[in-house]
């Protein structure tokens, strides 16, 4: 591709050489020039792309974006106010703007993203609309899943991710837009065609990320200078900060009377290896359904799905049969099994989402609730006392055992939890080997149990000693309910 047309929808100057060259890739980690690219220098908090110019065209670099003068020879250099923006928008160019192909949806907001975006897959995919997802799982398409690092990467990983959407097949692409992604420009170089806003609470404050709750708020609001129809939760009293500036159409989903979208008579579903909720629907829409994920909060990350999949042409059963089917990955998704009890897995791995996820799974009155887990090695040691001391006064009986352990011993980690459970009196018992302490909670199963296995969640390793090796808790419990069988 010529310089030129990658340049299009960006105002810049010519610093030296000719945008009439070709162009091979768009690259911004110098690591990964190659002959003929151009390379954008970003600035992040602990690096600067500048620094790394005059290598990347030693490299093969044809030409270079910065945003301040830079002594740089032998190369095509192109100046611009921000180069993150401008990277978003010759990556959208690059791929061929996807995005005016594929129906996109953005979902913004401190909690729910993932869970509201898994949602809206499993009721497109119900009325056999493919859809590709961008968010904290990875960049899943069909059956694939490719991690990432972020929750919304890079602009060229988005771009190129919606390319081969549209290559497999989908028609629809669903991406958590963070405000981090928001802020540093990985969203922009297209208009989303719609745009959620779920709750905000305080989240992403202090070190890189953002100074104080005013830039947080601010870099959310973001999405909705950046949609064509914005649908926001009315019962979130933020939701009116959000549309500060905004240039979108509204709609609006909630409890509250005024919603465009309303949720009334929630309760809570409970039956051996399914917890979720149920509710009714009026206004736009007007009827009931179920969701297979527990916890009242819930209904407003159902709603926004329904919200937004009432724009597409779906039956009424389509999209309860997408609420009632969904699972979100190590988000307390539930595992098949064979008995009269619940086995769920969940990727609450410090105190305040290990306190969320028990206190949802209490309000269903198990016969008892039996928590797994462990903690992390090489972090701070207050996370593993706080960690058992919620444990304890949450679970009937906490399973502790080994989670990431890293560089250090194992046993001095269920040491620490081991402080954090005693003075509460919870009961309790330490199995060092995490396999060992599944199949002890399967084997010690009762019926009505609801067992959560938490911290690994959507992880597939296990970390110990500096050594990664595969670890899926799908397979493990797969193979010791095959045990138990013969």
């Amino acid at each position: 591709m010529i310089l030129e047309q990658l340049l299009t929808r960006l105002n810049y100057t010519v610093a030296a050489g000719s945008t009439e060259i070709e162009i091979s890739d768009v690259i911004y980690d110098s690591r990964k020039v190659i002959k003929d690219c151009v390379f954008v220098c970003l600035v992040g908090s602990a690096f600067d792309g500048h620094e790394y110019a005059a290598d990347a065209v030693k490299k093969g670099a044809a030409a270079v974006v910065v945003s301040r003068d830079t002594e740089i020879a032998n190369a095509t250099v192109i100046k611009v106010d921000d180069t993150r923006k401008a990277l978003a928008f010759m990556s959208a160019e690059y791929f061929g703007n996807p995005a005016d192909t594929l129906t996109t949806i953005g979902i913004t907001g401190t909690k729910g993203k993932t869970t509201t975006a898994s949602m809206i897959r499993s009721i497109l995919e119900k009325g056999n609309i493919k859809t590709g997802v961008i968010g904290t799982l990875g960049i899943i398409i069909g059956d694939k899943l490719i991690k990432t690092n972020n929750t919304t990467p890079e602009s060229y990983e988005i771009q190129k991710a919606m390319r081969q959407m549209i290559d497999e097949g989908c028609k629809c692409c669903v991406m958590e837009a963070s405000s981090l992604g928001l802020k540093w420009h990985r969203t922009d170089g297209f208009i989303f065609d719609y745009g959620i806003f779920t709750n905000f609470s305080h989240d992403h404050i202090g070190g890189v990320e953002h100074p104080d709750m005013d830039d947080y708020r601010y870099c959310k609001s973001l999405l909705f200078r950046q949609c064509t129809t914005g649908i926001m939760n009315i019962d979130d009293p933020a939701y009116k900060d959000m549309l500060k500036d905004h240039t979108c159409a509204v709609e609006t989903y909630g409890c509250d009377e005024n919603a465009a979208l309303r949720a009334t008579d929630a309760k809570l579903l409970s039956r051996p290896g399914y917890l979720g909720v149920h509710f009714k629907v009026s206004g736009k829409l007007s009827m009931e359904t179920d969701v297979a994920i527990p916890g009242m909060f819930t209904v407003h990350n159902a709603l926004a799905a329904i919200a937004v999949c009432s724009h597409f042409k779906l039956s009424e059963q389509t999209i309860y049969d997408g609420l009632n089917e969904v699972k979100v990955k190590g988000r307390v998704e539930s595992v098949p099994v064979p008995g009269n009890y619940t086995l769920l897995i969940d990727y609450a791995h410090n105190a305040v989402s290990m306190e969320n996820v028990l206190s949802t799974l209490r309000e269903y009155k198990p016969h008892r609730l039996i928590t797994m887990f462990g903690a992390g090695g090489n972090r701070p040691r207050d996370r593993r006392f706080e960690m058992g001391e919620i444990s304890g006064k949450l679970s009937d009986l906490s399973v502790i055992t080994e989670d990431n352990s890293r560089y250090e011993d194992v046993e001095n980690i269920l040491a620490d939890i081991e402080q954090g459970i005693k003075p509460t009196g919870g009961a309790y018992v330490k199995i060092s080997d995490r396999t060992d302490a599944i199949r002890y909670c399967i084997e010690n199963a009762e019926d009505g149990d609801i067992i959560v296995l938490a911290g690994k969640g959507h992880e597939d390793y296990m970390d110990k000693l500096g050594k990664k090796s595969h670890y899926d808790e799908r397979e493990i419990i797969a193979q010791i309910l095959s045990d138990m069988k013969n």
